[in-house]
């Protein structure tokens, strides 16, 4: 099932997060709250799901922006991006110290904004777990992560869609182009083969052929030079020929 990315915004200035929501809608992104503090940051990511945070560094509240970011690094694998009027040495090397996925100055455009999350988006790895929540009652955490690890965000027009894992049936390289192949829809994405295995999981996605990548939960049947999926085609490599009979008989 597709989703549109889900954005919370934390600023204490009402007028520019009122302007940032405006320019986030208009783009097609859902925002789910819009708040000041870091106390209130905390409960939305808390009781809701957030797929991206955009941060303030200095906020109404004696926690900071910084703060925040600390807290989601520790608690939850979603990318933020801090959004700040300060772009001194101190700050920036603040800043650092939490990893943000992303450093905008105000002022900004639109398409600085979307440009910032598209870069945040496609560059976070969803499969690998950044934080440890030791709280156990915080479910809402939990099933976030776990969704989050079960799928993988892909660019379609102006908004990024999420696809679970088992949706995808393969992925071709074509020129600088991957081409995702999911049940029902196609997703042209711009990233080298070998990068993208690395964002998929490795006990269900096999790199078949130079410019395959496939989902060994989809495979048809195979023959000695090409496997089929849904009626597709698909060359493989002796290599793998054999890792898929091996798999087979064991």
């Amino acid at each position: 099932m597709e989703q549109a990315i889900k954005i919370l915004i934390v600023e204490d200035n009402v007028i520019i997060a009122d302007d940032m929501q405006s320019m986030l809608e208009e783009i097609g992104y859902e925002i789910v709250d819009n708040v000041i503090v870091y106390e209130q940051a905390e409960e939305v990511l808390k009781n809701n799901h957030v797929d991206l945070v955009l941060i303030d560094i200095i906020l109404a509240s004696d926690k900071t922006g910084i703060d925040l970011g600390k807290h989601i690094r520790e608690n939850y694998n979603i990318p933020f991006i801090f959004v700040t009027s300060n772009s001194d040495r101190a700050t920036v090397e603040n800043a650092k110290s939490v990893k943000p996925n992303g450093y905008l100055v105000k002022p900004f455009e639109q398409q600085d904004l979307y440009t910032s999350i598209e870069i945040a988006l496609s560059n976070f790895d969803y499969t690998s777990k950044t934080g440890k929540d030791e709280r156990p009652d915080e479910g809402d955490k939990v099933v976030s992560n776990s969704v989050l690890k079960d799928s993988i965000f892909v660019k379609k027009q102006h908004l990024y869609y999420r696809i679970q894992f088992g949706d995808i049936r393969f992925i071709k390289a074509d020129n600088v182009y991957l081409e995702v192949n999911t049940v029902d829809k196609k997703f042209l994405v711009r990233s080298p083969l070998k990068d993208y295995l690395e964002k998929l999981p490795k006990n269900k996605f096999y790199r078949a052929h130079k410019s395959y990548i496939v989902n060994v939960d989809h495979i048809d049947a195979i023959n000695s030079k090409d496997i089929m999926i849904n009626n597709t085609l698909i060359p493989i490599s002796k290599d793998f020929k054999e890792f898929i009979i091996s798999s087979m008989n064991s």
